[in-house]
């Protein structure tokens, strides 16, 4: 009795072990079988098209010819691969198409022609270009408008990326000549005056009174003071010696009227009268 159960037993371990290595036979032959008909897609980001097909040919793939997608890309140069369906290390059949998109390079926008316009103006243009305003300076430039683009970094029709900015150079409001004020004590108001208006200055007070000791015509007091800045726009103030008082006439101010902070200068005899004086000195404004 104990015979036939072990002889049962041992048929039994035999026939399991037949159909383990039968089945693991059959298992290993189906995955080669299935297995020989697929492959891994290569990855492919950062190859040229005709790369791309070479290395997809490789392992019996081939590269999607028509509807193949491009988009701008900052770090891919344009022409190569920046992504690709199926990814990279996907298992599928042997004679698939691979597709992939394409760089455009990064995104570029053309700096526009900003000259002349006022500042409004050019943050429109950028604006409508994409494109953002920079630094923003400013050059005194007679003759131009106030305000207006003298000049622009990017210069125009240059392809840039959208997130360069663009600097400007903004004409300023150009400052009035500043002049030194000369000491026209004891000169000769006759030429005197002639002199500066031909040179573009203008007199404001001109008070004539009577001095002794002082001959007619000699400039007594002036203001601005000698020394002091001058501008084509300030009028220029004189008290000048007199025989007689004068009545009011036009461009004159009537007899005691004292100019602005000025002061009688001593009683001495006056010089003989002078040429006109040089052309004031022009100082830096």
């Amino acid at each position: 009795m104990l015979s036939r159960l072990l002889r049962g037993l041992a048929l039994a371990s035999y026939a399991l072990v037949i159909f383990l290595v039968f089945g693991l036979a059959a298992y290993t032959s189906f995955s080669l079988f299935v297995r020989s008909g697929v492959t891994n897609v290569p990855p492919l980001r950062g190859l040229t098209r005709e790369e791309a097909a070479t290395r997809l040919a490789d392992q019996g793939l081939t590269l999607r010819r028509d509807g193949s997608e491009e988009r701008y890309d900052d770090e891919i140069p344009a022409g190569r691969a920046v992504k690709q369906s199926p990814d990279a290390r996907t298992l599928v059949k042997r004679g698939s198409t691979v597709s992939i998109v394409f760089s455009k390079g990064p995104r570029r926008a053309e700096v526009p022609e900003l000259d002349g316009k006022t500042l409004p103006e050019a943050q429109a243009a950028l604006s409508g270009n994409g494109l953002g305003l920079g630094r923003i300076l400013g050059a005194f430039a007679p003759g131009r408008r106030l305000g207006a683009v003298l000049a622009q970094d990017p210069d125009p029709r240059a392809a840039i990326p959208p997130s360069m900015p663009v600097d400007l150079l903004l004409a300023m409001p150009t400052p009035e000549e500043r002049y030194v004020m000369p000491d026209l004590v004891y000169r000769d108001y006759d030429l005197v005056r002639p002199f500066f208006e031909r040179h573009g200055f203008r007199f404001g007070n001109v008070k004539f009174e009577r001095y002794e000791g002082v001959a007619s015509g000699i400039i007594l007091r002036q203001f601005p003071l000698p020394g002091h800045p001058l501008s084509k726009d300030e009028a220029i103030t004189l008290v000048v010696a007199t025989a007689d008082n004068l009545p009011d006439a036009p461009g004159l101010d009537a007899p005691g009227l004292d100019a602005p902070g000025l002061d009688a200068p001593p009683p001495v005899p006056p010089p003989a009268p002078t040429p006109a004086p040089p052309p004031p000195a022009e100082t830096n404004p």
